[in-house]
């Protein structure tokens, strides 16, 4: 790491901001002195400068609930922590996820909201939605539409149309994020077989 610049900071506290490694969460703000930064990397697990406590704190020394460092990288003027963790619990003291009261979920940007989208017709059942048609008729219909749509992609893959072979793709995936929400599944499950596949 480059030579942090606590000088600059009040109080010579630095802002940690702390993100959850694999979900990419942002879990809560703290504030660093040296001292604390130092026992979090011989630690390994991550300690503040408590303002009110006027102490260093190890989140999770009371609660069980450590933050496991992953990493620390420091902003462009090297006066704002970046802290990757891995956390054990719930990190706010109030018992939810994060220190705003969110759900510390995986997110694929519009992947997500389309599985949501996907989800709330298959709850809603309404009798002019595709994809509750699509539930209505059942796993083996799902599956067929899955096979149709990946032939087509191949299909097209071969030739030179490159609109056409976006389409076929767009079109498989849809189908496919069907089909994992009929047999019960999301996507942070297949990205957890991924995963598992790397290591």
């Amino acid at each position: 790491m480059k030579t942090l610049n606590f000088s600059k900071a009040a109080d010579g506290l630095l802002p940690a901001i702390i993100q959850d490694v694999n979900t990419r969460t942002v879990l809560m703000l703290g504030y660093m002195n040296e001292e604390a930064l130092t026992k979090t990397q011989e630690s390994g697990n991550v300690t503040f400068y408590s303002r009110s406590k006027n102490r260093l704190w190890t989140k999770g020394e009371e609660s069980g609930n450590f933050l496991e460092l992953i990493s620390i990288k420091e902003d462009c003027d090297q006066d704002t922590l970046l802290i990757q963790v891995k956390p054990k619990g719930p990190t706010c003291h109030k018992g939810s996820d994060t220190c705003w009261d969110s759900k510390n979920e995986s997110s694929f940007g519009f992947l997500s909201e389309l599985e949501a989208k996907i989800k709330s017709r298959k709850e809603n059942n309404s009798e002019d939605s595709y994809v509750a048609s699509l539930f209505r008729k059942g796993i083996n219909k799902i599956a067929q539409k899955v096979g149709e749509e990946a032939i087509e992609t191949v299909i097209e893959a071969k030739d030179d149309n490159e609109e056409l072979f976006l389409n076929e793709s767009a079109d498989l995936l849809f189908h496919y994020m069907i089909l994992l929400q009929v047999k019960g599944f999301t996507l942070t499950d297949i990205v957890s077989v991924l995963e598992g596949r790397s290591h």
